[in-house]
């Protein structure tokens, strides 16, 4: 925002009902870190038995003509008594000089080897006493950082940035030790160019701070021990509404009232989701509405979710995510996996949840169908993955972490979920889900440390259950275990029917109609994949597919047509891939077009480059290899 009243207006209603839920506990100043096998990161330098972060302050100023972040990083730090130094990651940030910030006193620092994936460690030499260091650097093009031009932009009048952390691109902009299992409380002090607005993943200050040169800083900070991936920061031109008593939503002016109306349901959602899983333990659930570069879906930065613009369908239809992101607030956020190879443990419990929420607020029939659709998804995954990488519990050693970023951990770890569910009954169920995020607040977790849990909460020494349950099937072993629950049968019966139909031609032209986004996805996404020039001709001819607005079921639309060298939707799929740069649509429809060697390979390389400026370094990495850029 650019007037100061609007500013301390927002700020203010960021600062208000900061209090605890009655009734819950307050957060531990320090998190426990596991010394279980099991629990050790493959992916992080660091050595926290030895010496261990326990908060970051940082002092940064942004500049958006150098894209570079420069200041301080000053860390607490817990360190055996034999300890001599400390090892943080790296990944690009050039340190000018580190100092023991109680003292001055120089400390001696030096880069180990570079590991492309890792980055390098970044080891400091420790005094006798020393218990904070002050470490001065500049981060330039670091890949956690997407900085756009005005013109990248909704409103196209100031820069945008923005910042995705997980799962260890912090790193390349912060000094700490980036991995879940060291959970950190931090702090920040954000300067930037007038006229733009900072927010990030913690409670903002109401206090704005006027700078010199054209500049002003704001203030924020997090209580509480979270993992340092969900620090985040975005840099705009931004505006608040308030949608409810703690929930509020941040955007561009120019999306700002179209995200509100897909919002408005957010402070029942919180609600909700309460009453299912315990109090909302971070003070206020905003978030932020993010210009079409954004990669996911979502990002449950605590405090403030970051979204991507796709989600705005018009009629709410897509606010399921919104239902995901949130309940990360207890699973990922709360009791967070403590390695990247427990993945499962934040996204397939968060995934069960997101369908709990959903029922309970738009009923039995909606989320059953959703359920539906990501078993639909997850048979794709499980016939796509290699079979090592359909065990919940994934080996990722010497790998990429997003390398585990698959509808496994989604969708057969919610699958998981239910099938327990189904076995001890939905409010026991609920009770042990309640108790596991009481007893591992603030804390990171292991699939081991569920089990054990599961097993002492609900099994009881029962070993009928333990044999109907498969619990070490479901989560060491591949593919899916015989006592998988299955989706409702009736939940797609009119759509299911409908595509049967279509194979003699007959188009669900009425049904059409009246279906919801998700009875349109089944309807698309069941057709047989190779269509006729003729069916594909009727189908975009009857429902306009090629205007469609809905993200969504424009994307189950371009894979369809690519799959069939559909060259009417050409320009449509051409036009999406220039427009949004998230995630889940961009890749796969530019590797299936790349697979295509004589029609899709010359589009995607035709759009790429094209379409390249506004996407993510998580989008770019991957696709500059498959283009050999």
């Amino acid at each position: 925002m650019t007037r100061l009243a609007l500013l301390l207006a927002s700020a203010l209603a960021l600062s208000a009902c900061q209090t605890l839920s009655p009734g819950t506990a307050a957060a531990p100043a320090t998190s426990p870190v596991l010394a279980t096998a099991d629990a050790v990161d493959p992916h992080s330098y660091a050595r926290p038995l030895e010496a261990r972060v326990t908060h970051v302050d940082l002092d940064l100023r942004f500049d958006f003509a150098a894209k570079a972040v420069s200041g301080t990083a000053t860390l607490d730090i817990d360190r055996q008594p034999t300890a001599r130094e400390i090892v943080l990651d790296s990944d690009g940030y050039q340190v000018s000089a580190v100092t023991d910030a109680a003292t001055g006193a120089p400390l001696a620092f030096a880069y180990g080897a570079e590991d492309q994936a890792l980055g390098r460690p970044l080891t400091v030499q420790l005094g006798a006493a020393t218990r904070k260091i002050r470490i001065a650097y500049t981060a330039r093009d670091a890949e956690a950082l997407q900085w756009l031009t005005p013109e990248q932009t909704a409103g196209k009048r100031q820069p945008f940035l923005f910042s995705q952390g997980q799962a260890i691109l912090n790193r390349s902009w912060i000094p700490t030790q980036d991995s879940p299992g060291i959970r950190q409380t931090w702090s920040a002090k954000i300067t930037v160019p007038i006229g733009l607005t900072a927010v990030m993943s913690g409670l903002k200050s109401d206090e704005i701070i006027a700078g010199t040169g054209g500049t002003q800083t704001f203030k924020f900070h997090m209580d509480k021990p979270v993992a340092p991936y969900l620090i985040a920061v975005a840099i705009g031109d931004l505006k608040f509404q308030p949608l409810g008593p703690r929930t509020g939503v941040w955007a561009e002016p120019a999306t700002l009232p179209a995200a509100a109306r897909e919002l408005d349901d957010t402070e029942k959602m919180v609600e909700t989701a309460e009453r299912l899983f315990g109090p909302y333990r971070w003070g206020r659930y905003d978030m932020i509405v993010l210009p079409p570069s954004f990669p996911f879906g979502g990002m449950e930065n605590p405090t403030l979710t970051f979204l991507t613009p796709t989600f705005i369908a018009g009629d709410k239809s897509l606010v399921s995510l919104i239902a995901h992101e949130l309940a990360h607030s207890w699973s990922g956020n709360l009791a967070t996996n403590a390695t990247w190879a427990d993945f499962w443990l934040n996204e397939g419990t968060t995934t069960y949840a997101t369908y709990r929420i959903v029922e309970e607020i738009y009923g039995k029939r909606v989320a059953d169908q959703q359920i539906a659709l990501g078993l639909d998804s997850l048979a794709g995954e499980l016939k796509n993955q290699a079979a090592a990488d359909t065990r919940l519990a994934i080996d990722l050693k010497g790998r990429s972490p997003d390398d585990g970023m698959t509808d496994i951990a989604y969708e057969k770890g919610a699958a998981f979920l239910r099938t327990i569910e189904t076995a001890v009954g939905r409010e026991r169920f609920t009770a042990f889900l309640r108790k596991w995020f009481d007893d591992h607040a603030f804390q990171p977790v292991t699939s081991a440390q569920f089990l054990a849990a599961v097993r002492r909460d609900l099994v009881r020494g029962d070993a009928a259950l333990e044999q109907k349950l498969q619990l070490d099937r479901w989560v060491y072993e591949t593919g899916l275990p015989s006592n998988n629950v299955p989706a409702n049968a009736q939940a797609f019966a009119e759509v299911d029917a409908a595509v049967a139909a279509h194979a003699s031609g007959t188009l669900p032209t009425a049904a059409w109609a009246r279906w919801t986004t998700d009875e349109r996805l089944r309807f698309l996404n069941r057709l047989p994949r190779q269509q006729s020039r003729a069916s594909l001709d009727a189908l975009e001819r009857v429902f306009r597919l090629n205007e469609i607005g809905n993200n969504e079921v424009k994307f189950a639309w371009a894979s369809l047509a690519v799959a069939n060298r559909y060259d009417p939707a050409v320009p449509a799929i051409e036009a999406f891939l220039q427009a949004n740069g998230r995630r889940k649509f961009v890749r796969p429809l530019y590797l299936a077009l790349d697979k295509d060697t004589s029609w899709g390979r010359p589009i995607a390389r035709r759009v790429y480059p094209l379409a390249r400026p506004l996407y993510h370094p998580l989008v770019t990495g991957e696709l500059d290899k498959l283009f050999g850029r």
